[in-house]
């Protein structure tokens, strides 16, 4: 779709009804509009999803590298452990079933890899550990986090968990240990979707899920509630429930994001939990908008915060972050880069000494400025004049072109000197936000499927991705 057809498109669905709906009765008039939303998310979803998928496109033909250290802004560190006692349908993270002599062996590289980086001159204000379950070797955990400190200006640490971790002895290690936030895979409450989501037997029933975080709290700065909405046999009734749980709980975070499903899981998602659509999504989101947002505040278009803290998509908080540990993608000065899938080729290379990277890629100047917006209105703001700042005053026409659509549609609107979504913004934030990470799914189960990625060339990685 060319960019004059996008206008014309978004004038006829954002301004020439207003003049003809006031005619229409109010169930034609409800109805309408209603169109004009599903119409507008299903054509940004097309877009967004386009884009993503040009943009995960590693280059070919040169031997990937980090960039050099260039500038002193503070950046995050991302360290990925790949083992989980039971490996849930819908994940597409570079993962496997937990065995210890394995994990030990990989948290021995990982922190061969936290030392390269160490050697080549980088510094990380704070370290993000997810998986995975990051908690399954506390020993490990403990050993790789003093080294970290030991290494960067570290000032917060967030690690993620599964409910059957929140138990007195490792909530009291883990608290003893400095993380600062922890955050809890519980995606709901409710019996029978733990039980499709083969979670119910390992980490605990609904009520044994409320216990194990009524035991947590009060033990780190911010307790973090992981939930999915949208699955394909949840209703408003078992939604609610879960909002209720929550509220009555007082958890000081919640991230909710809708349900992600890749190309590769599409078929395992649809005959363990059901065919997964979107019909219902946007009424989900805005309930949960609703009733969350009496209490907390937005930390991005799908996490709830009682107060500022680090959230799960730190890409909101850091422009720069380096992903360490296999399958972990970063991104540093313009360059988004991937570790290898292959848990033996991640080792033998940090045995010799080797960075395990397996593909980059530079983003042009107008990439850049694209991702800086799309992942700073995630938060719900974007300060216009330190955009303009950064990139010397001069933004692309492309970009404006974007402000201006969105601004079109409603979902933007500016109060100096930031940029903000509207509440249908937020929306529309949620899906670009889907697609962006089901295009970076999509890329690790294809480099997950064909060898975990170790010799396998780029372009039948990108072949088969966009196809």
């Amino acid at each position: 779709m060319t960019t004059i057809s996008l206008i014309i498109f978004f004038r006829s669905v954002s301004v020439f009804p207003l003049s003809e709906e006031g005619r229409l009765p109010p169930v034609q008039k409800e109805k309408s509009a209603n169109r004009k939303i599903n119409v507008i998310s299903s054509l940004v979803g097309y877009m967004a999803r386009r884009n993503f998928s040009r943009v995960m496109r590693f280059e070919e033909g040169q031997r990937p590298s980090l960039p050099a250290v260039s500038s002193g802004e503070p950046r995050l560190l991302y360290l990925h452990v790949p083992f989980c006692e039971r490996l849930c349908p819908y994940c597409s993270f570079n993962r496997f079933v937990f065995e210890e002599g394995r994990c030990r062996e990989y948290f021995s590289a990982l922190r061969k890899e936290i030392r390269l980086y160490k050697e080549k001159g980088y510094n990380f204000g704070g370290v993000y550990v997810g998986g995975g379950t990051p908690t399954l070797l506390l020993d490990e955990l403990e050993e790789t986090l003093d080294l970290v400190r030991r290494c960067f200006s570290i000032r917060e640490v967030s690690v993620e968990t599964n409910p059957n971790h929140l138990v007195p002895e490792r909530l009291e290690r883990l608290s003893r240990i400095g993380i600062n936030r922890l955050s809890v895979g519980i995606q709901s409450f409710n019996d029978d979707l733990l039980k499709a989501m083969d979670r119910y037997d390992k980490y605990g029933s609904g009520a044994e899920i409320v216990e194990r975080l009524q035991q947590a709290q009060g033990r780190f700065d911010t307790l973090n509630a992981d939930m999915i909405f949208n699955f394909p046999s949840q209703d408003m009734a078992m939604l609610d429930r879960d909002l209720d749980i929550l509220l009555d709980l007082g958890v000081d975070q919640v991230t909710w994001y809708p349900l992600m499903v890749s190309d590769s899981t599409r078929q395992l998602v649809t005959r363990t939990l059901g065919a997964v659509g979107k019909g219902r999504e946007k009424a989900f989101y805005e309930r949960i908008r609703e009733r969350l947002g009496r209490e907390y505040r937005f930390s991005s278009a799908w996490c709830f915060s009682r107060k500022g803290t680090m959230i799960d998509e730190y890409i909101v908080d850091y422009d720069e972050y380096a992903g360490l540990g296999s399958g972990s993608i970063g991104y540093l000065d313009g360059v988004c880069y991937a570790n290898t899938f292959d848990l033996a080729e991640y080792c033998r290379r940090l045995d010799r000494g080797e960075l395990p990277l397996m593909a980059a890629r530079t983003f042009t100047l107008e990439e850049r400025m694209r991702y800086d917006f799309v992942m700073k209105l995630f938060s719900t703001k974007l300060n216009h004049s330190q955009l303009m700042a950064k990139y010397g005053g001069h933004l692309s026409p492309r970009l404006w072109l974007d402000l201006i659509l969105f601004r079109l549609v409603g979902a933007l609107r500016y109060s100096e000197p930031d940029w903000r979504l509207t509440k249908w913004g937020c929306y529309l934030w949620v899906v670009i936000m889907r697609e962006f990470f089901t295009a970076v799914n999509n890329f690790r189960d294809f480099c997950r499927a064909e060898g975990r990625g170790a010799d396998m060339p780029l372009s039948k990685i990108q072949e088969q991705t966009h196809e």
